[in-house]
């Protein structure tokens, strides 16, 4: 595909918004998946380390 100028390229043909959505969401994803799991391990720690100070207690 041949684009005559920057807009033409950021347009794709119709199917810009498509795309240039697609490229936001993978990468909002991307930055945002590393904090979840971060979070996520923190409170099976967290829950594992309590699971196991009640279990002393028993």
């Amino acid at each position: 595909m041949n684009w005559n100028s920057a807009s033409d390229f950021f347009a794709m043909g119709g199917y810009g918004l498509y795309v240039w959505g697609s490229y936001v969401v993978t990468a909002a994803w991307m930055l945002l998946e590393p904090v979840m799991a971060a979070r996520r391990h923190r409170a099976a720690l967290a829950a594992a380390l309590e699971s196991e100070l009640e279990g002393e207690h028993a």
